[in-house]
């Protein structure tokens, strides 16, 4: 880096500063606009993107229905995070940190919200009993695996992907210290799965839903335009467990909800049933 920064006494928010986010990204929360969201006929009313953190619940959800749990049906609307729609006000009721996914489930009196894509999951496979495991141990493992996603994958988007693909402008060290510490999380990764199936055995859990939703990404459809620079392929053990969870009809299905973009027949905008999978 050729310009060293000193910040100054009192940070002030530049708004032209951020990069491709710039225009949604703002020091404050709350509502910007009171806006009510959209409600369909089931109990589970989802709003989200199809980023990682919404695919995450989306593929769980499919995963029940696959199971046959019809009371898992609902209805998926998409959040435009790219123009705002995360600050209407019906979307900030549900979830006041104005990230997707939120989830609404009517199914109690009153209705519960639950929002962060991990406690999404946990809700809804303790909900249903599935993708959890019950022994105590393994319960622990899994949810040490979940929480590790949570706490990893900023350093993977926030951190690599913004400074990589996002910022307005590339400087070597904030690329070189996340690109460093993605390749460590791969590598623990890694390590696991060179001795099991899964994250947690040989169970397939909401764990390693949570954890393709990221590290599959990264390593199977180059997100970030990343998979030569950081030899995401050379993590041999996470590419044999993404790929293999990625053939599931489940996962298929769950990457598609909320999608407005790629080819035409890989988008599912909205969700109310199996119909709206179906290629017109």
């Amino acid at each position: 880096m050729s310009d060293v920064y000193t910040p100054p006494k009192v940070w002030e928010w530049d708004t032209e500063s951020g990069g491709k986010f710039a225009n949604i990204n703002r020091p404050i929360a709350g509502a910007t606009e009171d806006k009510e969201l959209p409600s369909g006929d089931h109990d589970l009313q989802l709003y989200s993107l199809a980023t990682p953190n919404g695919v995450k619940v989306t593929v769980l959800l499919e995963e029940l229905l696959e199971l046959g749990i019809s009371s898992a049906e609902y209805d998926a609307y998409t959040i435009n995070i790219g123009s705002g729609e995360q600050f209407g006000s019906g979307f900030v009721a549900i979830n006041p940190n104005s990230k997707i996914p939120a989830l609404l489930d009517n199914s109690t009196t009153p209705p519960t919200r639950i929002f962060e894509s991990g406690a999404i999951m946990f809700y809804l496979a303790e909900k249903y009993g599935k993708f959890l495991p019950t022994d105590a141990a393994q319960r622990a493992e899994c949810m040490s695996w979940l929480f590790w996603q949570m706490g990893s994958a900023p350093y993977l988007g926030g951190g690599f992907g913004h400074f990589y693909a996002y910022a307005p402008e590339k400087y070597q060290y904030p690329i070189d210290r996340f690109a460093m510490e993605v390749k460590r999380q791969l590598d623990v990764l890694d390590r696991c799965l060179a001795e099991r199936q899964f994250l947690c055995g040989d169970d397939y859990t909401i764990a390693d839903m949570a954890n393709y939703a990221w590290y599959g990404s990264l390593v199977l459809n180059d997100i970030y335009q990343a998979t030569e620079f950081l030899q995401v392929k050379s993590y041999k053990n996470v590419v044999r467990w993404a790929t293999e969870i990625e053939a599931r009809p489940a996962v298929e299905r769950g990457r598609r909800v909320n999608r407005p973009w790629g080819p035409e027949e890989t988008r599912v905008v909205e969700r109310h049933s199996a119909a709206d999978f179906e290629v017109k």
